[in-house]
């Protein structure tokens, strides 16, 4: 199979490629496919596509993936039926068509490139962001950006002052509207260069070419050859050749090369599989002044504190396990980010960071100056996390104060805790630094919802985008971390109270509360631990446990040990229910489909792991089907034999039969 689509594949470094492909010598080599093999296979000539043809559309089985978290490869779909129907035009045999957005995506019919449908939320989220951060970016060079179904929009502001000042920026900029138009499809002079360094099938890069406005080029870079190729191909089919140039490099190398100030990229989009650590270095130095980094994170188990070790040495910081995990996970990445900027007098102004079950994709600015960077120290900080109750308290690294014109900058104090916590006598984890500023910018994330929900038929994840956003501009933004409702009760051992009671009760005692995008029953506030635990001691007196079971070291005994100094009162305010929730919107994931995770990555030369699943039933749910039989047992080789220390000879249970056990690997 892998020969037959080398074949089908033929891959020629070339400059004479159609005028509406060709780029300049000085640009990163063209990559197309073999003309002549094309024409022996009785296929219509590579003269760009106007418009995507009308092909059918087959919906690949989900299975593993190769060099980027949001593809995965295809099985092979031929049959005698197929073979027997002719094939549209412009698809080779075997290949079928995936559509998404406005894109077309040709994928061949063995597993070199890959898709993940489930990431469909992701890419859509990404051409929102870079549409409004376009549309700002292009007014300041006088062109208009046009979305085709987009009306007029109203921003949601949060004050009568903040209004008018709207009103008043948006009678200057009819006043002077710009000359020239940027539309979707159209290569703008004046637009964005964006750069995909993990482009895999280019279906991203394809998506931006056909529905960004205001875009100069997109280059779409994959270190494998075969995925350059598919790109270039794709690029033909859908007609954006004069848009989107395919590129095979290694993405590092790309944007060390592209540092020069007239080189960089405006927008930078990372998404590979797993960790993004190994590009950020070279991301942070590509990208233009004031530029967009959009950057995807798979490897939430190193993140959400299962390999601190590991995730100290990927980013710098020391993840915990906590049920704040998720969120941690994103400010450890714009830690990350905002280290390595500060490393070339750059720093990071965080617009949009969201926490997607499986990933995290974080949006930010990146800009230069010395003394901004100073402030880098003081918007780090340390997690104190109590592994008994779950408190947890932040340590600024570094702190700033103000002296006239001048900043003053001096070492923190602390730390914020003893050696023992002061609710229920357990130890305290150190995690961090983690980035402790605002992780989105809530004037650009209300500019991102307004488009999206002004046009839904835009994006096919249109409602789940509206709905995560406005959970996003609903978050107290000066609030790092969260407590969740289920570990709270479950640290007393008593049941647990209704989310909006609980908020309310905190609401009552004077404090601000929220919930957050990260996950269901989380509690974001700005009320001190002691405050919180005063809230469930009153709960606990309604709703008693049996303190006469409970451990007298146990965290709960202690707890409860203690009076609450305040009377809590549970009474359901009107703001403790959010517009979100009020409204049902579409907030958090539902599954698409069985097993739709991440998939597992790609053997070495473009093969794949099959039997996916096979495996899958080996190694887990072993529980549900035991073994009651005790002759079964024979058929499971002893590892104590194997390793030469099984002292029990024919009485073993398990099998001593090596040559069975060699056969099965060889199976």
């Amino acid at each position: 199979m892998l020969v037959r689509t080398a074949r089908l594949f033929p891959l020629i470094i070339s400059h004479h490629l159609h005028p509406s492909c060709t780029r300049s010598p000085t640009r990163t080599f063209q990559l197309s496919l073999g003309i002549a093999a094309a024409a022996s296979r009785g296929l219509r000539s590579m003269e760009p596509l106007k418009t995507a043809p009308e092909v059918p559309t087959t919906k690949p089985p989900p299975t593993t993936a190769e060099s980027s978290a949001e593809d995965t490869s295809l099985a092979p779909t031929d049959t005698t039926a197929d073979k027997e129907k002719p094939l549209p035009a412009g698809l080779l045999p075997g290949e079928t068509v995936v559509k998404e957005g406005k894109a077309a995506i040709l994928f061949p019919s063995a597993n070199e490139v890959f898709y993940n449908p489930v990431q469909e939320f992701n890419r859509d989220l990404t051409c929102a962001v870079i549409t409004e951060f376009a549309r700002d970016l292009l007014a300041q060079r006088g062109v208009k950006v046009v979305v085709p179904g987009e009306k007029e929009r109203v921003l949601v502001s949060l004050s009568e002052e903040t209004n008018e000042d709207d009103a008043q920026t948006e009678e200057k900029n009819g006043a002077e509207s710009p000359a020239v138009t940027a539309t979707a499809g159209e290569k703008c002079e004046r637009g964005l260069r964006v750069l995909e360094g993990l482009a895999a099938s280019g279906l991203r890069s394809v998506r931006f070419a056909l529905e960004v406005p205001g875009l100069q080029s997109v280059t779409a870079n994959d270190f494998s050859t075969k995925a350059a190729a598919l790109i270039a191909r794709n690029a033909q089919y859908n007609g954006v050749c004069h848009l989107l140039e395919a590129s095979c490099r290694d993405a590092s190398m790309l944007m060390y090369e592209m540092r020069g100030k007239k080189e960089r990229f405006d927008v930078i989009d990372l998404d590979p599989y797993g960790s993004p650590a190994s590009f950020l270095d070279a991301a942070v130095q590509a990208v233009s002044e004031g530029g967009l980094l959009c950057v995807t994170c798979t490897d939430m188990a190193v993140m959400a504190g299962n390999s601190g070790e590991t995730c100290y040495s990927k980013y710098g910081s020391v993840s915990i396990k906590a049920k704040y995990c998720h969120e941690m996970a994103l400010r450890i990445i714009l830690h990350s980010l905002d280290q390595r900027a500060g490393v070339y007098q750059r720093y990071i102004q965080p617009l949009l960071s969201v926490s997607v079950d499986f990933y995290i994709r974080v949006f930010v600015r990146v800009f230069t100056g010395q003394a901004t960077v100073k402030n880098s120290a003081s918007k780090q900080a340390l997690v104190y996390n109590c592994v008994g109750c779950g408190s947890f308290h932040l340590q600024r690294m570094g702190r700033r104060t103000s002296n006239g014109k001048h900043m003053k900058y001096s070492p923190a104090t602390g730390p914020p805790v003893g050696s023992e916590c002061e609710h229920c006598g357990q130890r305290h984890q150190l995690g961090g630094p983690i980035w402790a500023e605002p992780i989105y910018d809530l004037a650009f994330v209300q500019k991102v919802l307004s488009a999206v929900s002004g046009n839904p038929s835009r994006f096919g994840t249109s409602k789940r985008i509206e709905g995560m956003l406005s959970m996003v501009t609903e978050e107290l933004e000066d609030v790092p971390l969260y407590y969740t409702m289920d570990s709270l009760s479950s640290t007393i051992h008593c049941s647990t109270p209704p989310l909006l009671q609980f908020k309310s009760a905190l609401l009552h005692a004077g404090h601000r509360v929220s919930l957050s995008h990260a996950c269901k029953n989380a509690i974001k506030t700005d009320a001190p631990p002691a405050a919180i635990w005063d809230v469930m001691r009153c709960w606990e007196k309604a709703n008693p446990v049996k303190k006469e079971k409970l451990s007298e070291t146990s965290p709960a005994f202690k707890i409860l040990s203690t009076e609450p100094s305040l009377e809590a009162c549970f009474t359901v305010r009107e703001d403790a229910n959010p517009q979100s929730r009020k409204r049902h919107l579409t907030r958090f994931q539902e599954n698409p489909q069985a097993f739709w995770g991440p998939k597992a990555r790609a053997k070495a030369g473009g093969g794949i792991a099959t039997n996916l699943q096979d495996k899958r039933k080996k190694c887990q749910n072993k529980r549900k089907n035991q073994i009651t039989d005790s002759s079964e047992v024979k058929n499971f080789h002893c590892k104590k034999f194997r390793q030469g220390t099984c002292t029990n000879g024919d009485k073993c249970g398990y099998s001593h039969n090596l040559e069975q056990t060699t056969e099965e690997k060889m199976e």
